[in-house]
């Protein structure tokens, strides 16, 4: 085979061009160690490489999450506790306000620290973070979460929902604690009630107390299974129980109902999970303590369902709710929206009770007609006011059963009982203890379920600090990967730039002896 001059020029052109170029480029790779510049380089250890920035990337944004996270939760935590504490002090002050010796100037100096104390806890549960969104509002952060309503009571306006964020492959954390966590399932022990049936008149002998729940699963299991309850005086030791269809349960009451008449005794009478505080209130003059006590009577029942209710932004009209309360039991329990409900106008006298919220296909639960300034829906009236309604104004109605409360509800109902004077009044400082002890059992269950709050927080914070190791370690394992496919070998990069220079150095040699042969060198 013969090779032309011009060929052999070329191929050897061609191949000096080919072996300087990867000279040049193992001298970049010798000045950089950076075996992989391109993907042209190493096409499988680039598109390994890739994969691991992209992990890397993750792993860099999950450490900012963590951060985030840990920030936001300390907030809470320091805040939640600043709540205890608050809460504390209020049944400080509720304890010295119950101690017998208090007076109605003590309780109102009471009572204002104790305003006080309400609006502190009320202002640290609306707390904003260094962004202005508010912390217990779940993913409503924009929105205060506890507001006034009109009757001095304080309504939730956040949501329940949960806001995560990754912190690992596959792992989330929830960066927020919802006021309905923290605050709303707060067990109300007082929701039960007592009203006196006989005498017509009181006569300041027999104070029940309203009771407050001691044992919550047996109040849940027994409890408004009977109700109401009817507590019979037989004697001045002796008292009867019995439930809505008359059967005879004294047996479940503590000391099958005996009670003393010693006067002014402070005892508790336990039934089916409620505690009731009773005073037996006797005169000098009472020869025959049983005939003055026999015949008092109490109805015992679990305190009616009361109702929140606004008018809608867009109402045309000026008419208002004035009042509500259930008129028909039966028709309420079977009817009533349990998530809660919209009354709408179809005319000034007409109306409709949605369950909320109203949708396009929504169809009333209840229909009728306002008479006499009510209108009724579902076992429910309510008493309007401010005018006629229009067509298609909304009232937008929340039924609250009072198995929980607020604490801010509770030290609102506190402040009313020590503004409320009852020296000289045996009977009112009965009813004044019951309503304290009541508030600081709810005081008791408020702080519980911020404990529970806190308890929570720190086990996120303990996921947290555990994912930081796990993070760290797949980071540095990361790094150890992408350096053993990107990196070079120093030792190996330098003997292999050499060998090339080497060999470019003699092909020159060669080229330039080699072209130096040929016929006219023989003439």
């Amino acid at each position: 085979m013969r090779i032309s001059t011009a060929q052999y020029y070329e191929i050897t052109a061609a191949n000096y061009q080919r072996n300087f170029n990867k000279a040049i480029a193992t001298s970049n790779e010798a000045s950089s160690l950076t075996r992989i510049n391109t993907a042209a380089d190493d096409p499988i250890g680039a598109g390994r490489l890739l994969q691991l920035g992209q992990q890397s990337a993750m792993l860099d944004q999950y450490g900012t999450n963590i951060q985030s996270t840990k920030s936001a939760l300390s907030l809470q935590e320091t805040t939640l506790s600043s709540i205890g504490t608050a809460l504390q002090r209020a049944k400080e002050l509720a304890l010295a306000a119950s101690n017998g010796i208090a007076t109605d100037a003590d309780r109102k100096a009471y009572a204002s620290e104790l305003g006080q104390i309400q609006q502190q806890v009320l202002g640290l549960m609306n707390s904003k973070d260094a962004n202005g969104n508010y912390l217990f509002s779940g993913s409503k952060t924009d929105t205060a979460p506890y507001s006034q309503n009109s009757d001095g009571t304080y309504s939730y306006n956040g949501d329940q929902t949960t806001v995560d964020l990754g912190i690992g492959d596959g792992m989330t954390v929830g960066t927020n604690t919802t006021g309905w966590d923290a605050f709303q399932q707060t067990i109300n022990t007082g929701r039960t009630q007592t009203t006196m049936t006989a005498p017509v008149v009181d006569d300041g002998r027999v104070v029940l107390s309203n009771g407050t729940v001691g044992t919550s699963s047996t109040y849940n299991a027994k409890f408004s299974g009977g109700q109401p309850y009817t507590v019979s005086f037989l004697s001045s030791t002796q008292l009867m129980i019995t439930d809505a269809l008359g059967n005879d349960v004294t047996a479940e009451a503590s000391q099958n109902g005996v009670i003393s008449n010693a006067n002014g005794a402070n005892q508790t009478v336990s039934f089916r999970g409620v505690d009731l505080k009773l005073n037996i209130n006797l005169k000098s003059t009472d020869t025959n303590p049983d005939a003055v006590i026999a015949g008092h009577s109490f109805n015992l029942s679990s305190t009616s369902d009361s109702f929140n209710t606004s008018r809608g932004a867009g109402n045309a009209s000026t008419a208002v709710i004035t009042g509500s309360s259930v008129t028909s039991p039966t028709a309420y329990t079977n009817a009533f929206p349990s998530g809660g409900a919209i009354l709408k106008f179809t005319s000034a006298t007409n109306f409709d009770l949605y369950a909320a919220p109203i949708t396009a296909d929504s169809r009333p639960v209840s229909s009728g007609t306002v008479s006499g300034g009510n209108a009724t829906a579902a076992g429910v009236t309510f008493a309007l006011g401010g005018g006629a309604p229009a067509s298609g104004d909304q009232f937008v109605i929340q039924s609250n059963n009072h198995q929980t409360q607020n604490v801010l509800d509770t030290l609102g109902q506190m402040i009313t009982a020590l503004n409320t004077p009852i020296d000289s009044d045996p009977a009112a400082k009965q009813k004044f203890l019951g309503a304290m002890e009541s508030g600081m059992g709810n005081i008791d269950s408020a702080a519980n379920q911020i404990g529970s709050a806190i308890t929570t927080i720190g086990a996120r914070g303990q996921a947290l600090d555990n994912q930081i190791a796990t993070n760290e370690s797949l980071t540095l394992a990361n790094t150890a990967s992408q350096s053993s496919i990107r990196d070079s070998d120093p030792a190996e990069v330098m003997t292999r730039l050499t060998l090339q220079q080497t060999m470019l150095q003699a092909a020159q040699l060669a080229f330039s002896k080699i072209s130096q042969l040929g016929l006219f060198n023989k003439i």
